[in-house]
C-alpha cells in the first residue's frame, strides 16, 4: 500500500521544491500537493513550465504525487466566487503532475442542521459542474466528509457529509465513478462523534478511494500524527482490510511537524513515514490473515 504525506507545512517552512526533497529522504514513496496557498505559479503565462519543474524534483527523488487538495475556506461568497473559478486549472496541473484524486470540500453554509436537503441540491450543482473538468484531465474529484461549529458554543458538530450514510448519498447520486470517489478523513469522523472503523465499513470497498488520516481527540481538530492523541488506529487498520481497501494511506497530520523547530522537521518527517510503514503494514497482513 502506498503512503504518504501533505506537503503544505514543509513547503511553507522550505519552499515547494525543497519541502517535496525533504518527504522524499524521510522514506515516503508518495506526496498529497497542497493547493492552499502560493498558487500563483499555476496561473502565470509559463504554468506548465512552472509545474513540471515540481514533477522534475519529484521524478529526480523517486517519488510520485499521489494526490491533491484543493484550497478551500474562506466562507460561502468567497469559495464559490473566488475559489471555485480556479479548479479547472488546478485539476490541469494535477494531470501534469500525474495525480489520480484532488479532494474537493463541498459548499458549506452555517448552520447545516435543518438545511441538509438545501445543501445537497447546491452540492450536486456544484459537483457535477466539475465533472466534465475533471475527466478532461482523467483524474477524480474525492468528496470529503465535513464539520462546522455550532453557531452559539463553538463545539463541534455535523456538516455536509459528516454522516458516512450522506456521504454515500451523495457518492452514488452523482452517479459518475469517473469523475468522483469518496476521501474518507479519519478525523472528522471522530470529531462528530463516530469511529472511523464504522465509516469506513459503512462506505464500503466500492466507494472508498482515498484517505485523511490524521489523530484527534474526539474534542479538537488536532491533525497530529496516529498514535498521538485517541482514535483506535488498529481498529481502523482492521476496518481497511475487511473492506479491502485498495487506495493510498495519506497522512494530513502536519501539525505534528509544527511542534518542532524548521530545522527538526526533516527528522520529524522520517519519524511520520515509519508511523505510516509501520500501519500500512498492519493493514496488508491483516488482510493476508483473512
Amino acid at each position: 500500500m502506498i503512503y504518504s504525506t501533505t506537503l503544505d507545512v514543509l513547503a511553507t517552512t522550505f519552499g515547494r521544491g525543497k519541502g517535496i526533497e525533504v518527504i522524499a529522504d524521510a522514506g515516503f514513496p508518495a506526496i498529497d500537493f497542497s493547493m492552499f496557498r502560493d498558487l500563483d505559479f499555476a496561473f502565470a503565462d509559463n504554468w506548465k513550465e512552472n509545474t513540471l519543474l515540481f514533477k522534475n524534483i519529484a521524478d529526480s527523488k523517486g517519488v510520485i504525487f499521489n494526490q491533491a487538495h484543493a484550497p478551500f475556506g474562506g466562507g460561502w461568497e468567497k469559495y464559490t466566487k473566488e475559489t471555485a473559478p480556479m479548479f479547472p486549472r488546478l485539476f490541469e496541473v494535477c494531470a501534469l503532475l500525474g495525480i489520480k484524486n484532488i479532494i474537493v470540500h463541498p459548499v458549506q453554509k452555517v448552520p447545516y442542521l435543518g438545511r441538509e436537503e438545501e445543501m445537497f441540491e447546491i452540492n450536486m450543482e456544484f459537483y457535477n459542474s466539475l465533472a466534465p473538468h475533471a475527466k478532461n484531465c482523467g483524474i477524480k474529484i474525492a468528496i470529503e466528509n465535513m464539520w462546522q461549529n455550532r453557531p452559539v458554543t463553538g463545539y463541534i458538530c455535523d456538516c455536509v457529509c459528516a454522516d458516512p450514510r450522506e456521504l454515500n448519498r451523495y457518492y452514488d447520486t452523482l452517479n459518475d465513478p469517473e469523475a468522483f470517489t469518496v476521501c474518507l478523513d479519519l478525523g472528522h469522523v471522530a470529531l462528530c462523534g463516530r469511529e472511523p472503523q464504522d465509516a469506513i465499513r459503512t462506505i464500503g470497498h466500492d466507494r472508498l478511494g482515498c484517505l485523511h488520516v490524521h489523530d484527534v481527540d474526539y474534542v479538537h481538530d488536532l491533525h497530529t500524527l496516529p498514535g498521538s492523541a485517541r482514535i483506535n488506529w488498529d481498529a481502523v487498520c482492521h476496518a481497511l482490510a475487511d473492506v479491502d481497501y485498495k487506495g493510498d494511506f495519506t497522512l494530513e497530520a502536519d501539525n505534528f511537524l509544527l511542534k518542532y523547530d524548521p530545522e527538526f522537521r526533516p527528522t520529524a518527517t522520517r519519524f511520520m513515514a515509519d508511523v505510516c510503514k509501520h500501519l500500512t503494514s498492519k493493514i496488508e497482513r491483516y488482510k493476508a490473515e483473512k
